[in-house]
């Protein structure tokens, strides 16, 4: 039993043009797709949160903001609810830990500046595209005050399938925009730690907390959205069950979880190629509903990244 679990269910935001990037798609996605997922996809996690009464926490990509007025009030909206705006960056290159710290800074606050006017209050918590952090990012966290970093995923097996297909990507000319990131991830703490100055995946004494994606203990397996409303039935029960077993259960999402490809209209080139589009919106929501559910029954409370932190720094200590 978890009963001294806490929760909490996080949403990346990533717009059609991410997943075009890395899946390698020519030119940009049409100009109706830009948009489905705050427009489309955001509200049904709405409604899912307040069916099962949590608040969540949502990563924003402040260009997004300013691209997109309706879905700029659909997280207003959101946030005046009750539920955490977070930084995802301004542009989300999933290169950001190769740039020069310059427009790694403009980047985090650009997006800082759009999700603090959107939600009405500073965000405290980042998490780096494509989940690649590094020591010069959480240095420039550090020195803009940010409470959490949420960017860990030291997942082995979702890392080497990732590798394997950006390297099969790569063998037929058709580089993914995605990126990488350094191997040591995999060996990272799998619940929250201070990380070391220098050494984003170590523990160390920074005053910045990473709270880390859930996996599985041992194999490491990734309980993340993707895996929740692909795997089967089964082994999605074994791997949230056996993830709860640990005090903290970071739940991370995306917006594309609740999409309907038809009905909303995704380019059927990006559906041939990102598998949980092709699942039924019913089959997904369901699965979702299912895995809050059994939280909630083995006990684990659930509160927002933001609301989680103090906590989780008592903790450690």
């Amino acid at each position: 039993m978890a009963q001294n679990t806490i929760a909490s269910v996080s949403v990346d935001l990533d717009a059609t043009a991410c997943y075009w990037r890395i899946h390698a798609l020519p030119g940009a996605p049409p100009e109706e797709a830009r948009r489905l997922v705050l427009r489309r996809c955001l509200p049904r996690f709405g409604e899912l949160f307040a069916q099962a009464g949590i608040k969540a926490t949502f990563f924003v990509v402040g260009q997004d903001l300013a691209d997109d007025v309706e879905g700029a009030r659909l997280l207003a909206q959101l946030a005046a609810d009750g539920h955490e705006l977070a930084n995802h960056s301004f542009t989300h290159p999933y290169q950001l830990v190769r740039l020069p710290a310059g427009e790694i800074a403009a980047e985090i606050d650009r997006a800082h500046d759009a999700i603090g006017a959107c939600g009405g209050a500073a965000p405290v918590g980042f998490r780096a595209p494509g989940y690649t952090v590094s020591a010069q990012v959480l240095d420039l966290l550090c020195a803009r005050g940010y409470r959490y970093d949420s960017s860990a995923f030291p997942s082995l097996p979702y890392y080497a399938a990732k590798a394997a297909v950006m390297a099969a990507m790569r063998l037929g000319r058709r580089p993914s925009g995605s990126y990488l990131g350094h191997p040591s991830v995999v060996t990272a703490p799998l619940q929250p730690y201070r990380p070391a100055p220098g050494a984003p995946y170590r523990r160390g004494g920074l005053p910045i907390i990473e709270l880390p994606m859930a996996v599985t203990p041992l194999l490491r397996l990734h309980v993340i959205g993707t895996s929740v409303v692909t795997f089967p039935e089964w082994l999605r029960r074994r791997m949230v069950a056996a993830a709860l077993r640990r005090p903290f259960f970071n739940l991370e999402l995306h917006g594309i979880d609740l999409a309907d490809a038809a009905a909303d209209g995704f380019p059927a080139a990006l559906v041939a190629r990102q598998p949980d589009l092709r699942r039924p919106l019913a089959a997904k929501a369901a699965a979702l509903q299912r895995t809050l559910a059994e939280a909630r029954a083995a006990g684990a409370t659930f509160q927002t990244l933001a609301q989680a932190v103090p906590a989780l720094e008592a903790a450690l200590g």
